[in-house]
């Protein structure tokens, strides 16, 4: 039997419990949610679903085309960068090895969800080596929509134009990544500076993408992640970076945040590192032995 591939769609809608449950329903079937993780201050819900590829595709085109009925875009406010009210839909193997499975899906995806949807849709990630989600929500919507309109982008699949309504949806393969935030008590400034001592493009962490975010409805700043590789960079390290970047600047972490589900040998590392066992790695895990 073929391993199940994994889809973490973003939906930019965080707030209205009716919308969150009417995008979970349609896209808890055929493919099977997991989890789904809603933010107010993100506006933004976060949908963790598990299938074969037919699967997937047809819960997602159901999923993208409940987004694009309930999500208007031209009414949305919130932390979280976005282009599209189904904002970026990524496919990601179980293992490594089956990276080409997921793109071959998510190219039927993108093809699908321009074609039977009308949305316009961007490739990202592996399926466009050299361009993440940031490439495209650089100035948010309507700065995208200029480029489109200039010549210096087009859609890989649907229509060239962007609707304000419902604007455009990244479709991307990658590897699996943990989504994971780090909540503040402070200014703002000071979350874009621990941000900015961890993220890699200004020499933190190899493979963390990081910004600073103000959260008015938790009274919180926050440092919002992804880390895309979990080896190179472990969670405490990470965290314990924070903190000292936060106290420096007179400002206190007070929790974090796991968005979605993280691969268990993530987990590991961190409670090896944090009982400082010797050698204590996935395969001194009961349950992860058993699963081989």
């Amino acid at each position: 039997m073929a391993r199940p591939l994994e889809s973490v769609p973003n939906f930019s809608e965080g707030r209205n419990r009716g919308t969150i449950d009417a995008l979970a329903e349609s896209l808890g079937s055929p493919a099977r949610l997991l989890d789904v993780h809603a933010d107010e201050d993100h506006n933004r819900s976060v949908f963790t679903l598990v299938g074969a590829e037919e699967e997937l595709q047809e819960s997602l085109l159901a999923g993208i085309a409940c987004a694009r009925e309930l999500i208007d875009l031209r009414r949305h406010e919130g932390a979280h960068p976005r282009v599209g009210a189904a904002d970026v839909v990524p496919i990601v193997p179980l293992v490594p090895d089956e990276l080409e499975r997921a793109c071959a899906c998510a190219r039927v995806v993108a093809e699908r969800v321009g074609g039977e949807l009308g949305l316009p849709v961007f490739l990202y990630g592996e399926l466009a080596r050299g361009r993440g989600p940031a490439f495209f929500r650089s100035g948010g919507l309507e700065e995208l929509r200029g480029r489109v309109e200039s010549g210096e982008l087009s859609p890989d699949f649907g229509p060239d134009r962007l609707e304000e309504r419902s604007g455009a949806v990244l479709v991307g393969a990658r590897r699996p990544l943990i989504a994971f935030n780090v909540n503040i008590r402070g200014s703002l400034e000071a979350a874009r500076e621990a941000a900015r001592a961890v993220r890699e493009r200004d020499g933190g962490y190899p493979g963390v993408r990081a910004l600073g975010l103000e959260l008015p409805r938790a009274g919180l700043v926050q440092v919002s992640m992804n880390v895309e590789d979990y080896e190179a960079a472990a969670l405490h390290e990470i965290v314990a970076r924070i903190e000292r970047e936060a106290e420096a600047r007179g400002a206190e972490v007070v929790g974090s945040e796991l968005v979605g589900l993280m691969p268990a040998g993530a987990a590991v590392a961190a409670a090896g590192a944090m009982l400082r066992i010797d050698g204590f790695d996935a395969s001194r895990v009961l349950e992860l032995r058993l699963l081989e």
